[in-house]
């Protein structure tokens, strides 16, 4: 017996995951996300998915980034009835993110003279299909197969997922592996149980610095801007990238390290997000983070933070003179309310923008840190004159030399038939590949998209259409 497992997604590219394992008798999709910045091929995003969408029999979720999660309503419109399986957090995140992306997606479409993607009766159609699955519970979700998840460390709530068969061949998809240690979350578990290995690359040809380094960083690019005397900008994901700047500008705050000033969290998604952390904090931080909650009640909240989840509230932030610290999303600059005060303060040299998180190929952040000088925001151009700081390693991923430790314990117990480096860029994808292969004498294999593989305890090998 075996399974086959094809890529859907995720193969070639950072985002879109979205991978296809059948048994003899059943078929399981692990994520259903949404292909973003220059990874967006139109046909995959609007077009028809390459497998038949009603012959599905469920659907696990290893967390609940949009390039995870994304289309999982228009599987839905598609006439899939299956179960989807995830963690609690998970479920909660997804609601938020998934509800948040239906307005977006129907001013893009409005913009491009085309359909939505989904609408908000798809989006409820997917949460009545939604079953919570907790870390180290097997669970049978399709004929012939069954499911274990166990926590990666990359937002609240991700997980690995185990796919095992009736005669016990198992493939494992990590979906997104954590950067441990993080101040929040629990370190990401191995997966020592894997005859196919299926990991992310995202940072696979990178190192990040220090912890330690990076908090010294970020603190010293926040003096720097005060001391410049403008506005200070962070783009930050709504989901993870966002709770952590807030935990550690209340850090600073706290020892004094930066002098007060206005901060604005103006994300209404975000705001949502952290009202999710705070929920389950007391079981899913990391047990220093739990024992500082309960003292301190709140990991994110200090004196003269604002939310600011209207309009109304939003427009009044210009109102507030001096210097101020705007927080907003997308984390990448392509959308939300960051491309507005972006569009604002950009032209101001007095201004700092902070980058704190990956920027993907072709989105605006990225060309700003290439150096790009004008970009486009809203249709509009936007002249740069304002000073832009990278300030690296607060990536929610493992970098390089995490993910071949996360590899080499993969190999501890049961040496997988292969492990197949995806969700990265190609040469990234590569360049883990070679490092798996070179220090740790496994074989590494660079998916394709479409492409699918025979797994037994024996073998893996590529199927021929």
């Amino acid at each position: 017996m075996s399974l086959k497992l094809s890529f859907y997604g995720g193969a070639g590219q950072v985002t879109g995951s979205n991978f296809l394992v059948e048994s003899e008798k059943g078929k399981v999709l692990v994520d259903c996300g949404m292909e973003q910045g220059a990874d967006l091929v139109e046909e995959h995003l609007y077009g028809p998915f390459p497998y038949d969408a009603t012959a599905i029999d469920a659907l696990v979720v290893t967390h609940s980034h949009l390039d995870h999660v994304g289309r999982i309503p228009k599987l839905v419109r598609d006439g899939f009835k299956g179960k989807i399986y995830l963690t609690p957090p998970t479920k909660d995140l997804a609601t938020l993110i998934l509800l948040d992306s239906v307005g977006i997606l129907a001013e893009e479409a409005r913009m491009e003279g085309r359909d939505p993607l989904y609408e908000t009766s798809d989006v409820e159609g997917a949460f009545a299909l939604m079953e919570e699955l907790e870390y180290h519970v097997e669970k049978p979700v399709a004929p012939g197969v069954s499911a274990y998840l166990r926590n990666t460390g990359h937002i609240l709530g991700a997980a690995s997922v185990r796919l095992s068969g009736e005669d016990g061949t198992t493939i494992v998809l990590t979906g997104d592996i954590g950067n441990s240690p993080s101040p929040l979350l629990t370190d990401w578990e191995p997966t020592p149980d894997a005859d196919a290995l299926v990991m992310e690359s995202v940072y696979g040809d990178r190192l990040h610095p220090r912890h330690k380094d990076r908090v010294e960083t970020l603190l010293k690019v926040l003096a720097c801007a005060i001391e410049r005397g403008g506005t200070i900008l962070i783009p930050a994901f709504s989901l993870e990238r966002t709770q952590l700047m807030l935990y550690e500008l209340s850090n600073f705050f706290s020892a004094k390290q930066l002098p007060e000033i206005p901060v604005f969290l103006d994300s209404p998604l975000a705001i949502k997000v952290t009202a999710v952390y705070e929920k389950w904090g007391s079981t899913y931080f990391n047990p220093e983070a739990e024992a500082e909650m309960k003292k301190e009640k709140s990991l994110f909240e200090f004196p003269f933070l604002k939310a600011t989840p209207s309009t109304q509230e939003s427009m009044e932030i210009e109102q507030v003179k001096g210097q101020k610290i705007i927080i907003a999303g997308a984390g990448m600059s392509h959308g939300g309310r960051i491309g507005g005060w972006e569009s604002q303060y950009l032209p101001d040299p007095k201004t700092t923008l902070i980058m704190v998180g990956y920027q993907a190929p072709g989105t605006p952040g990225r060309r700003m840190l290439e150096g790009a000088r004008e970009i486009r925001l809203g249709g509009h151009p936007v002249r740069i004159r304002a000073k832009v700081e990278n300030v690296e390693g607060w990536s929610a991923h493992a970098d390089r030399d995490e993910l071949l430790k996360f590899a080499e314990a993969a190999l501890a117990k049961k040496r997988p038939q292969a492990i197949f480096t995806a969700l990265g860029e190609p040469a990234t994808e590569r360049f883990l590949a070679q490092r798996i292969h070179d220090y740790l004498g496994a074989r590494a294999i660079v998916p394709e998209y479409g492409q699918t593989w025979e797994i037994t305890k024996e073998s893996v090998k590529e199927v021929q259409h």
